[in-house]
C-alpha cells in the first residue's frame, strides 16, 4: 500500500511539475512575443519618418547641415535682420544658428520627431523664444516659387541649400559640392516672373 502511495505522489509531482512548467512556458512565450511587437512597433514608429520619404515621387532625404554649410548661410544672411524660414530644417541647425545672430527663425519639416529634437535643442541652447517648428510637408506647398514669388516682400532674401530653385536665377551663391548655397533676392524673382506674365500674353 505504501509503494502505491508513494508512486501515487511521485507522479502527482510530476503532473504538477509538468503542469507549472507548461504554465512558466506559456507566460515566457507570451513575454517574448510581447518584447518582440513593442520592439518592432518602436522600431516603425522612429524609422517611419525617416524612411517614408525615400518611397515619395520627389525624395529629398534628411541629411544633417554641415558646419561649413551653416557658416556659409550665415554668411550671405550678414549685414540682414527679420525673420528667416527653413523648409525642410531637419534638425533645426540653421533655424538654432540664425536665432542666436538675432533673427527670429521658424523651421518647418516633415519628420516629428526632427521637430521635437529641434524644439529640444533650441530649448537647450537657449533660443527657444525665438524659434518655432513646425511638422509640414514640403510637398502639399503647391509651386513653391509661385507661392514665395506672390507672398514675400520685394526685400525678402531667399536661401537654398544643397538643392536650388530650378527656374530661378540666383543672385549670389557660396561654397561649392553640398556646401553649396544659393541666394535668390525676391526683387529679382518677382520682376522674372512679371516679365514671363507679360510674354506669356
Amino acid at each position: 500500500m505504501s509503494n502505491y502511495n508513494a508512486h501515487e505522489s511521485a507522479v502527482e509531482e510530476t503532473i504538477n511539475g509538468a503542469v507549472k512548467g507548461n504554465s512558466i512556458g506559456k507566460r515566457l512565450g507570451i513575454i517574448a512575443t510581447c518584447v518582440v511587437g513593442g520592439s518592432l512597433v518602436a522600431l516603425y514608429a522612429v524609422a517611419g519618418p525617416f524612411v517614408a520619404p525615400a518611397l515619395r515621387k520627389i525624395c529629398l532625404p534628411y541629411v544633417p547641415a554641415t558646419s561649413v554649410q551653416v557658416e556659409n548661410v550665415l554668411k550671405v544672411l550678414r549685414c540682414r535682420s527679420g525673420s528667416l524660414v527653413d523648409i525642410g530644417s531637419g534638425d533645426g541647425r540653421i533655424v538654432i544658428a540664425a536665432a542666436k545672430k538675432g533673427f527670429r527663425a521658424v523651421g518647418f519639416e516633415l519628420n516629428p520627431w526632427l521637430v521635437w529634437y529641434s524644439r529640444y535643442k533650441a530649448w537647450r541652447e537657449g533660443v527657444h523664444h525665438s524659434t518655432s517648428f513646425y511638422i509640414s510637408d514640403l510637398w502639399k506647398m503647391e509651386q513653391l516659387e509661385d507661392k514665395l514669388g506672390k507672398e514675400l516682400q520685394n526685400s525678402a532674401r531667399v536661401v537654398a541649400c544643397r538643392f536650388p530653385f530650378p527656374s530661378w536665377v540666383p543672385d549670389d551663391s557660396v561654397g561649392e559640392g553640398i556646401d553649396s548655397v544659393w541666394v535668390y533676392n525676391a526683387k529679382t524673382f518677382q520682376s522674372q516672373a512679371q516679365i514671363n506674365q507679360a510674354t506669356e500674353k
